[in-house]
């Protein structure tokens, strides 16, 4: 039995069921920055942190050739190897089960030109830490800092690859400095509101290795309709999508 305890099935279209668990799930963050960072079909790419794999299923929902995706957490790691039986795509998923501080032993330089990260949203030392391992991983920076985050996927990618990250509004200016100083350069940067009335409560930003200064602020991105119902680019987003 491919289920566990307390585990279920996403549907993330009609051929991919990915599995998820109370400790190893995902949210509305993680899809928006899998459509913020869609790579084209071809593309060499790599979800780090990846955790119940929401991201590169959802790039394969899309027709991408392949993804690979490491993750630190071996539940996690179990847990998305049978998401990939499950699904009959062992073909098309490279999981990696490593600390991301390791994986310049198991990667050459420039392996990928598109990566992504759903990192943690606050600093070590800073906020009520979760007693669940999981949750210390996915919220606080235990695995790695922001920095350090920065300098792995700057070794990863190719000259001119791009790494995309979505955090909270504070931290913008750490995520633009700890770009920068990788040799990372900040391209394109999108807000997200829950609608018009809101302040963003979550940021999508793009980098890449090597180019010249210029940022592209694109427009808000709001979730719902004044109304309170799911806008319609959230729908486009999620349309492969279902429960």
């Amino acid at each position: 039995m491919l289920l566990k305890e307390n585990e279920h099935i996403e549907y993330i279209s009609d051929r991919l069921r990915l599995i998820v668990s109370p400790e190893h799930t995902f949210g509305t963050d993680a899809l928006l920055l899998a459509a913020f960072a869609l790579p084209k079909k071809n593309d060499k790419v790599c979800d780090l942190g990846t955790g119940c794999g929401i991201i590169p299923f959802y790039w394969l929902s899309r027709d991408i050739k392949c993804v690979t995706a490491v993750e630190i957490q071996e539940k996690a790691v179990n847990q998305l190897s049978r998401s990939v039986v499950l699904s009959e795509i062992s073909d098309r998923v490279n999981i990696v089960h490593s600390d991301l501080r390791e994986l310049k032993k198991i990667f050459p330089s420039a392996s990928f030109n598109k990566i992504t990260m759903n990192p943690p949203y606050t600093k070590s030392g800073h906020g009520i830490e979760s007693s669940l391992s999981a949750d210390k991983i996915a919220r606080h920076e235990n695995a790695g800092a922001l920095p350090e985050i920065c300098r792995i996927a700057a070794y990863l990618l190719n000259f001119g690859g791009s790494f995309s990250i979505c955090l909270r509004p504070e931290r913008l200016t750490d995520a633009f400095f700890a770009m920068r100083e990788s040799g990372i350069e900040p391209k394109r940067l999108r807000f997200v509101s829950k609608n018009a009335e809101t302040a963003p409560w979550l940021f999508l930003l793009e980098g890449k290795k090597g180019r010249n200064s210029g940022l592209e602020v694109m427009k808000p991105l709001f979730i719902q309709t004044p109304d309170g119902e799911p806008s319609e680019e959230l729908l486009s987003i999620t349309e492969n999508y279902r429960k």
